[in-house]
């Protein structure tokens, strides 16, 4: 079904030096669970906040909900400090990730649940839900029960009850968390289907970095309460700021190098008996000669017998994966892992073999921390 964006209203979230202590029973000093973060999520967009535990990034989305008001820092939503202000006053939505759906009441009950209390006309509610209900794929259960659905269809029910209310921002905290593996990629795609389609600015919680790389224009690593980066599945994947990010977002090898010269966002660095030429970006700072690592994921290196081009090591282990096949190696003492997609008969080796480590020069790039 065709459906337009919501509403008007600008809906950008903007968050000013947001802080959030909690009081620590152990120790005098309270605990700093968000530490002083700014960020703008965009009118319409999908940003998502990924991290480990205890990183800050519920905390967030409970100050952008008003279900914790921050310590200092202002909050704005469509250009309105929302800070202090009562939940039912900010006109945003929350998916929680155990679905919070009222057991006595039927789908259509507990979709219309946010239009009875806002007091909209009967006419409208019954438009409205039928509208959700068809866009949502929940025709023919709206007399149903939660105990009579499915985990899938009742994450549908939950986001059609935070959306029939026409939200300017739609908050989701780990929706997705207890589906299983094929539902949970099926639902990530639908969810992402329908954010694009009503244009809903969303803050998504997560800590299931494929999830977040499926459904984000924005992707916010977050550790110890700080941001530690902000940008594009894409920037996050390829040009990571840290080992930190590096890690958390996909696979990473790391390499030691001593800086040579830099030249524009090009670094010339020594590793082990070769040198190479690989980007740089502007904010990582490294005198000539001084120690740095290399980052570079499996898929971006390949391994061959020509000493001339690569790196001296041994293959200490070889996995098979059908389309691909996975070595382990060692190299000049570092532990690499390469990836080599439908791998040709010269690309095969086994463990023990001496092999020589290519490195993708343009799929690298240079760290200091």
């Amino acid at each position: 079904m065709e459906m337009k964006k919501f509403n008007n209203r600008s809906s950008d979230v903007v968050l000013k030096n947001i802080t959030k202590l909690f009081p620590s029973p152990d120790v005098k000093k309270d605990f700093i669970a968000v530490d002083n973060i700014s960020l703008t999520i965009n009118d319409g967009e999908m940003v998502t906040l990924l991290g480990p535990s205890g990183c800050g990034k519920t905390t967030t989305l409970r100050m952008i909900s008003g279900f914790e008001f921050p310590t200092s820092g202002e909050l704005l939503i469509g250009g309105r400090n929302v800070a202090l202000t009562h939940p039912n006053k900010r006109d945003v939505s929350m998916v929680f990730q155990s679905y919070a759906l009222f057991p006595h009441l039927c789908v259509w009950k507990n979709i219309a649940y946010g239009l009875e209390v806002k007091k909209h006309p009967k006419s409208e509610i019954k438009q409205r839900v039928r509208q959700i209900l068809d866009l949502m794929e929940l025709t023919g259960l709206e007399n149903r029960f939660p105990n009579q659905l499915s985990g899938g269809q009742q994450q549908r029910v939950a986001l059609a009850r935070a959306t029939v209310i026409e939200p300017s921002v739609l908050l989701f905290d780990e929706p997705l968390s207890n589906l299983d593996a094929k539902l949970r990629e099926y639902m990530r795609g639908e969810l992402r289907a329908l954010q694009k389609r009503l244009g809903i600015t969303s803050l998504y919680v997560t800590h299931d970095q494929a999830e977040a790389m499926a459904i984000s224009d924005r992707i916010v690593i977050m550790r110890d309460g700080r941001i530690q980066q902000v940008g594009t599945p894409e920037e996050i994947y390829e040009h990571p700021n840290s080992r930190f990010t590096a890690n958390f977002i996909g696979r990473a090898n790391f390499i030691n190098a001593v800086a040579v010269k830099r030249s524009g966002n090009i670094e010339t660095v020594r590793v082990m008996n070769k040198t190479m030429d690989i980007s740089i970006e502007p904010y990582v700072k490294v005198s000539d000669g001084a120690e740095c690592f290399i980052a570079f994921r499996p898929e971006s290196a390949k391994l061959t017998t020509d000493a001339a081009r690569g790196i001296c090591g041994t293959v200490v282990k070889a996995v098979y994966f059908g389309s691909k096949i996975e070595y382990d190696g060692e190299f000049g003492g570092e532990r690499v892992t390469v990836e080599i997609s439908n791998p040709t008969a010269s690309e095969r080796y086994r463990e023990g073999d001496t092999v020589y480590l290519e490195i993708d020069e343009n799929s690298a790039c240079v760290l200091t921390e």
